[in-house]
């Protein structure tokens, strides 16, 4: 891939890049203190760092968690009660779902204890403690060793330390690299297994403006779900159990009812999952020019046979409301993400800093020599991970995600221990068990005339998009087999398959002998998951994870460099789905010439939003009626009811749910999305676009107390007036 550079003064790029931009970062809670804590007081804050993460007494760090396994919630009441977003609780509200009890439609409000329901799989996660052990993890490493001896190493030692860290408790610990292994850090952990569902609003305030609404601005959406933690009588994380009590946490956060102002100070406290704010130019041009389009295309075809068949039937919208979320969110985000670094020039920025170094590096024999094979080395790896990682994503998207590939693909463990003869009866009933469980969650959000749509138009895709010689062996039987229709290959795969149906699965299943393995062998959509799967090992995942190990361990070097570049900068590491602490200002913006964004909005705009003819624009009756009589308590203000606003805070994925304080460390809102124009801030941060969307706390306290009449909840918690 070609490099086009501007000739611009070394100085002026350094001068440039260097100055810290005090909205821009997911910092380390450790750290505040020495980092950040006076900037912060000088935005406004009026608490410590002390009284964010403190290592010998309870602090704010105390009440977050990590909800599931990618959003972050927080504890609200001394019994327990943790606030999250109804989008991250939406997989227990829809498990929770039927026809009869529709409570992704109706919402869903525990009104004692004895009804708040039990959700199994489902963990909560406390930060205990946080060290840094990078003098442990690295002293004394090797400088020649090859990069599979150093991870073998830095594992080796990674296990020691976390050894350490759990002996004797029920804690978990892992070793996590931050600045791509240029530092370590431990980090403890307090996993809680019994999290029962609270309450949660109708998916008409939950999810208001739906999949159209998502990611933009301005906002109207009632983002939020209760749970509540229970432990065992000594107050320790249990399994499920009737006789399990409510937590008793170290801390709970006060919610306040204040309100905000323009310029106010706010600041973001979760588990952000994954940014990339140091890669070169070239990982740039590779994600927006290559992966980005091919993701879009192949989800938005998804997306609209999913939503030709959800509008005609109530039982397949509950069945496909999930999986359509899901799609939905990568494929607008990735949309914007690329539009947004197109907007910054950003692929032309990273040029221009890779001048500024290159000359750096060239000014020192030493830095020379150390240095300078970095970049055109990223060069090389790029142009050739280009097309493999293409190859991969249409692989992945367009083969592997077909439903009934991956419901072949669920048999793999009981094939392989079907396979030897010297497996156990109790081995196969265990892996037959695990087999018919995954089975009945996967047939019960499967509509068979949905996959075999998508299975034909995937596959035309993927097929016009690539050379024969670039293509798996399934295209290849296509061609001989079925005189190139992939409608008659489709046809036959689903007529045959014994996993085209929960009928037929369950009939092949319910009487399995070790000996029938050889029937799932011959099973047409077990051959093409498994072909499939053998053509990605053999033909992609070698390339992409060779040239990927390659970048890793130039990415190391090269976030090395680029601190030694730029010594008067704070570098804040990239996101990990570790516990981070991001802060900022309430700002409107203007995403476009002309255009200008206010940083709140109110009740007012569900009403001027409200379209009933148009799912995500339905208004409850209930609402409207509130809305009507300017009936809010003590949460309107001066007759208008505030729904949600908008700061500069540092955000991506896994802030969802992540508390929204103020400068007194209350909660004053919940994170839950970004605006479309910033979503390129997993990448590139711009303070003139990228602002995070929260709902406002007296929205959710307005719901749960004047709309759910679940005043208990309200009352469970500390109301700051």
């Amino acid at each position: 891939m070609k490099r086009f550079l501007k000739i611009i003064l070394p100085a002026l790029i350094l001068l440039q890049t260097a100055v810290a931009r005090a909205d821009e970062g997911m910092w380390i809670p450790l750290l505040l203190q020495s980092l950040n804590e006076k900037e912060m007081q000088q935005m406004g804050m009026r608490i410590s760092a002390d009284d964010i993460y403190s290592i010998n007494n309870s602090s704010l760090k105390d009440a977050i968690l990590l909800f599931g396994g990618g959003c972050t919630a927080e504890i609200i009441s001394d019994q327990g009660l943790i606030l999250t977003n109804h989008h991250c609780g939406y997989g227990q509200i829809q498990h929770h779902s039927s026809i009869e009890h529709d409570y992704l439609t109706n919402g869903f409000w525990a009104m004692n204890r004895e009804e708040e329901l039990p959700n199994p799989g489902l963990t909560v996660t406390r930060l205990v403690r946080m060290e840094d052990v990078t003098q442990q993890m690295l002293n004394d490493l090797p400088a020649d060793l090859t990069e599979k001896q150093r991870a073998t190493e830095i594992a080796k030692r990674a296990k020691e330390i976390t050894d350490q860290a759990q002996k004797d408790t029920y804690y978990k610990a892992a070793v996590e690299p931050f600045y791509y292994g240029n530092e370590y850090y431990l980090l403890v952990y307090e996993i809680f297994k019994d999290v029962r569902l609270v309450g949660a609003p109708p998916s008409n305030i939950g999810k208001f403006g739906g999949d159209t609404d998502n990611w933009m601005w301005p906002r109207h959406t009632g983002d939020f779900s209760l749970f509540r933690i229970y432990t065992n009588q000594n107050n320790e994380p249990a399994e499920y159990a009737k006789t399990n009590v409510p937590y008793q946490p170290l801390y709970s956060i006060p919610i306040s009812v204040k309100g905000y102002k323009e310029d106010d100070f706010t600041f973001i406290f979760g588990f952000p999952g994954t940014t990339q704010e140091y890669l070169p130019s070239d990982a740039i041009e590779t994600l927006t020019q290559v992966e980005n389009p091919a993701r879009i295309s192949l989800r938005r075809q998804k997306l609209d046979i999913y939503e030709a068949f959800m509008v005609q039937d109530p039982a397949i919208r509950i069945q496909y409301s999930l999986k359509h979320a899901r799609l939905s969110n990568g494929w607008k985000k990735w949309i914007g993400e690329s539009r947004g670094i197109q907007k910054l020039d950003g692929i032309e920025q990273k040029q221009n800093f890779e001048e500024g170094f290159t000359q750096w590096v060239n000014g020192s024999p030493a830095l020379s020599q150390k240095y300078g094979g970095l970049l055109p080395a990223f060069d090389a790896a790029y142009a050739e991970l280009d097309d493999a990682r293409k190859q991969m994503i249409y692989l992945i998207e367009a083969g592997l995600g077909i439903e009934i590939v991956r419901a072949a693909r669920m048999a793999n463990e009981l094939v392989q221990v079907s396979t030897k003869k010297e497996t156990s009866d109790s081995t196969l009933h265990k892996a037959l068990t695990r087999l018919q469980e995954n089975g009945t969650a996967f047939y019960s959000d499967f509509y068979q005339p949905i996959d075999r749509r998508a299975f034909v138009s995937l596959l035309q895709s993927y097929r016009e998009e690539f050379p024969a010689n670039q293509l798996p062996p399934v295209f290849a039987t296509i061609r001989d087999k079925y005189a190139g229709s992939i409608q008659k290959f489709a046809d036959a795969v689903f007529d045959k398959s014994m996993f085209a149906s929960e009928e037929s699965f369950d009939n092949f299943f319910d009487n399995y002998k070790q000996k029938r393995y050889r029937k799932i062998e011959s099973d047409p959509a077990y051959q093409m998951a498994t072909g499939l799967m053998d053509y990605y090992r053999t033909n992609i995942l070698p390339v992409v994870n060779r040239q990927e190990i390659a970048v890793d361990s130039m990415m190391r070097i090269y976030m090395q460099a680029q601190r030694e570049y730029q010594p008067d900068k704070r570098f804040y590491p990239d996101a990990n789905s570790t516990l981070r602490v991001a802060y900022g200002k309430v700002k409107p913006y203007y995403p476009r010439d002309g255009v200008f964004y206010e940083y709140q909005t109110t009740l007012e705009g569900i009403m001027e939003k409200e379209d009933p003819a148009i799912y995500d624009y339905v208004v409850e009756d209930k609402l409207k009626r509130l809305y009507h009589d300017k009936d809010y308590g003590r949460y309107g203000m001066e007759e208008e009811m505030p729904v949600c606003f908008i700061a500069t805070n540092h955000t991506t994925g896994g802030n969802s749910g992540s508390g929204a304080l103020n400068a007194d460390g209350q909660m004053i809102g919940l994170n839950f999305d970004r605006c479309w124009e910033g979503t390129m801030s997993d990448l590139m941060y711009d303070p003139d676009q990228c602002r995070n969307i929260m709902l406002d706390m007296r929205y959710f306290l307005f719901i749960v107390d004047k709309f759910a009449g679940a005043t208990h909840l309200v009352d469970e918690m500390e109301i700051i007036e």
